[in-house]
C-alpha cells in the first residue's frame, strides 16, 4: 500500500479543518497550546520516519494514532496558563478568571495592567447583565473578550451597562471594578470552552451603553461577527483585536482627540464615520485591500481627510493585519 504520503495529507488535512471550525464558531480551543506542545511535530515527523519503508497495516494504524492522539492534545489539551516555546523558557498568560477557586492575584479582571481589588462578579437575570449608572461615573471602560459568539450594540439604556445575552450553555461572565485612575471599569467575557460545541452560532450578546460617560472600549475576540453603531456615544478610544471575524463598526463625532486601533488576521473591517469629521489612518497592513473614500494619501500608510490639521476636533485610526479587507467609509 501507498501510504508514503498518507501522514503528511493526514496532518494537514486534520489542522485545516481545525481552523475552518473554529473560525465558524463550532470548534474552541487554545492557540497557546501551539507554543508549549510544538514537539508533538517531531514525534509524528520522526514516528512517520521510522516507519517509513513499512507498508504493514499494523505500522499505518500507529502513525494514523499518533497523528489522531497528537493533534488532538495540541487542540483540545488544557494545561493551565502557563506556555514555553523552548525548555527553561516560560511565559504567563493570564485570562479573566473570576468565578473559580484559582489564585489570580495578577488578574483584577478587566484586560488592563491596573491592580484594582474592588472587582465583582454579577450574574445574569433573565438572560440579561445589567450594571446600574450613577451621574458620578464620568469615564467608563468597556472591555469585550471572546469568539464564537455575535456581538451587537447600538441602543442607549439608562443603566450604564446592559447585554441581553443568547447561548446555550452559559458562558457570558460580567464583572465590574474601579481601576486607579477612578475609570469605571467593565468586563464582558465569554469563557474559555474546550472541544466540539455545535450550535455555536446560536451565541449572542446585544449590548446597550449610557450615552452620557466618555467610553473606552476594548475587544478581543477570535471568530467573531461584531456590528457596533457607536454614532450615539462619546467614544475616546476604541481598539478592536482580532482573528478571522467580520467587524462593522459606526462611530460619531469625535471628541478632542478619539483614538481607534485596529489589529486583525484575515477579517473583514469596514468603519464608517461622520462626513464632516477630521481624521487620520494609518495603515500597517501588509497584502491587506483598503478602500479609504473621501481621504487624501498624504506620505506612504497615512492618509487624512481634507482640512485635518486646522481641525480641533479629530479621529486617528491605525490599522495593521495581514489578509483582511479594510474599509473607512464616511456617511
Amino acid at each position: 500500500m501507498k501510504n508514503d504520503k498518507l501522514i503528511p495529507g493526514l496532518v494537514l488535512v486534520l489542522i485545516g479543518a481545525a481552523i475552518l471550525l473554529s473560525n465558524y464558531g463550532y470548534l474552541h480551543f487554545h492557540w497557546y497550546n501551539v507554543f508549549r506542545l510544538w514537539p508533538i511535530f517531531l514525534i509524528i515527523g520522526g514516528v512517520n520516519l521510522v516507519f517509513a519503508h513499512n507498508r504493514s497495516p499494523w505500522a499505518t494504524i500507529v502513525k494514523i494514532t499518533v497523528v489522531v492522539v497528537g493533534l488532538g492534545l495540541l487542540f483540545f489539551g488544557n494545561f493551565g496558563n502557563r506556555y514555553n516555546f523552548w525548555p527553561g523558557n516560560h511565559f504567563g498568560y493570564y485570562h479573566n478568571d473570576n468565578n473559580d477557586n484559582n489564585d489570580d492575584s495578577m488578574d483584577d479582571g478587566d484586560n488592563n495592567d491596573d491592580n484594582s481589588d474592588s472587582s465583582n462578579v454579577t450574574t445574569a437575570v433573565n438572560g440579561a447583565f445589567n450594571e446600574p449608572y450613577t451621574a458620578g461615573i464620568k469615564v467608563a471602560r468597556l472591555n469585550i473578550s471572546g469568539g464564537g459568539t455575535a456581538y451587537y450594540l447600538s441602543d442607549t439604556t439608562n443603566q450604564l451597562f446592559n447585554a441581553a445575552v443568547k447561548n446555550n450553555n452559559g458562558r457570558y461572565e460580567f464583572t465590574h471594578s474601579k481601576d486607579d485612575d477612578s475609570v469605571y471599569v467593565l468586563d464582558f467575557h465569554m469563557k474559555d470552552h474546550n472541544g466540539f460545541q455545535f450550535g455555536s452560532h446560536n451565541n449572542e450578546a446585544r449590548i446597550r451603553l449610557n450615552p452620557n460617560p466618555e467610553w473606552e472600549i476594548n475587544v478581543e475576540a477570535g471568530a467573531t461577527a461584531l456590528n457596533f453603531d457607536l454614532s450615539k456615544f462619546n467614544v475616546s478610544k476604541f481598539k478592536i483585536n482580532g482573528g478571522a471575524a467580520s467587524f462593522d463598526v459606526k462611530l460619531g463625532a469625535p471628541l478632542t482627540l478619539t483614538d481607534v486601533e485596529i489589529s486583525t488576521g484575515v477579517s473583514s473591517v469596514n468603519i464608517s464615520i461622520p462626513q464632516g469629521a477630521a481624521c487620520s489612518i494609518e495603515t500597517d497592513s501588509g497584502l491587506s485591500d483598503n478602500h479609504f473614500t473621501g481621504f487624501n494619501k498624504t506620505s506612504d500608510n497615512n492618509y487624512e481627510t481634507p482640512g485635518f490639521n486646522a481641525a480641533t476636533h479629530k479621529m486617528h485610526i491605525h490599522i495593521s493585519g495581514g489578509l483582511s479587507d479594510f474599509k473607512v467609509n464616511r456617511y
